[in-house]
């Protein structure tokens, strides 16, 4: 991909899943990118992040925070990418603590926006969440607005030649958080398997990618879009069965004997995962690997022109939401499952799973 050929990339949220996948593949000889600058504000992960790539020397790393503005003005010089992963992502955490949420999720992307703006960045990609469609928690209020501030970053091309644009996915499965090590842990331990309804579908992909699609999207994009991904889609049931099916003889455990149990949905939870809204679906567009979802007050971006290749369907008919699709079967999430390599055995051990509330 000749696109990152000689750039000055900026990675924040560096140590983060996303973050990490990023640098792993820019760094790949295929892309011959000519500097990567990593920040992140965990000092600890960002040690072992530079020890990894200490013979790389197109890599390096700081200790940084978004939220300070002069620190993204100074890190943004010279740059010609952003690709924007930090944020506060747990869903219980920002709902316990959401003036934090706001901090980064808003404030941060801001500062980002505003600094890149100033050093005259080429492009900033933002990573978003499914989450952000239609919110009913802080976390995704938090990315929507994010998804809205990079949109009009778009309307001062007078002063600023600064490409910004969003791409909006699902579960990344093996990430940190996700659902897959709890199941793992639980089926070591010989306990039910907790989901929350067995009719529950989430769209699913795997970190290698998502950062591949996040790729593609910094090159495709022209300013103000919001790319959703093409992603499969799995019933949580049927990722529970297949993930016990495949570990149970592994650790000597008879599989029948592990029960699944329905412990019911949580405050704010949805039985399905939307990755577009009613109301975007007449302004999208949509491409080989993703949709893109345009303005909505287009006349204040009429100097952009959305002319992109690949292009299968000027005017999508249906919402891309995950009770609309068809899930995988058990035996492709098998394949999915080993193919990723997601089933190695788990940094953490807990076996539970945790929302406010839970502890009085």
């Amino acid at each position: 991909m000749t696109y990152f050929n000689n750039k000055k990339i900026l990675i924040t949220g560096a140590c983060g899943t996303i973050g990490s996948e990023l640098i792993r593949q820019l760094l790949h000889d295929k892309y011959q990118i000519k500097e990567l600058i990593g920040i992140d504000n965990n000092e600890t992960s960002l040690f072992f992040l530079e020890q990894k790539y200490l013979s790389d020397q197109r890599a390096k790393f700081f200790v940084s925070d978004i939220r300070d503005k002069e620190e993204m003005l100074e890190k943004s010089q010279g740059i010609d990418i952003i690709f924007h992963a930090a944020a506060l992502k747990h869903v219980a955490l920002c709902e316990k603590s959401p003036a934090q949420a706001v901090k980064t999720n808003i404030y941060g992307l801001q500062n980002v926006i505003s600094a890149a703006n100033f050093n005259k960045v080429e492009k900033v990609i933002f990573t978003s969440s499914d989450k952000a469609v239609n919110p009913t928690n802080v976390m995704g209020t938090t990315k929507l607005m994010g998804e809205r501030l990079m949109t009009a970053a778009n309307t001062n091309k007078k002063t600023s030649s600064t490409i910004f644009a969003s791409t909006r996915f699902g579960n990344v499965l093996g990430s940190s958080g996700s659902v897959i090590p709890i199941f793992h842990n639980q089926i070591i331990n010989n306990v039910p398997v907790t989901i929350t309804d067995k009719s529950m579908t989430r769209f699913v992909m795997s970190v290698k990618e998502a950062v591949k699609l996040v790729l593609n999207s910094a090159v495709s994009a022209k300013g103000g879009e919001v790319f959703v991904t093409k992603m499969p889609v799995m019933r949580i049931q049927d990722l529970a069965e297949a993930m016990i099916d495949i570990l149970a003889p592994k650790y000597n455990l008879d599989s029948k004997s592990i029960p699944i149990s329905n412990i019911g949905i949580k405050p704010g939870e949805k039985l399905y995962e939307e990755l577009m809204s009613n109301e975007e679906l007449g302004r999208t567009v949509e491409l080989s690997n993703f949709f893109s979802v345009l303005p909505a007050y287009r006349g204040i971006y009429e100097e952009i022109e959305y002319n992109y290749k690949n292009v299968v369907n000027l005017n999508p008919s249906n919402v891309y939401i995950s009770e609309n699709q068809t899930p995988l079967t058990k035996e492709e999430i098998k394949d999915f499952l080993q193919k990723n390599d997601l089933l190695k055995t788990p940094n953490e051990s807990s076996t539970e799973r945790y929302w406010p509330g839970d502890k009085k």
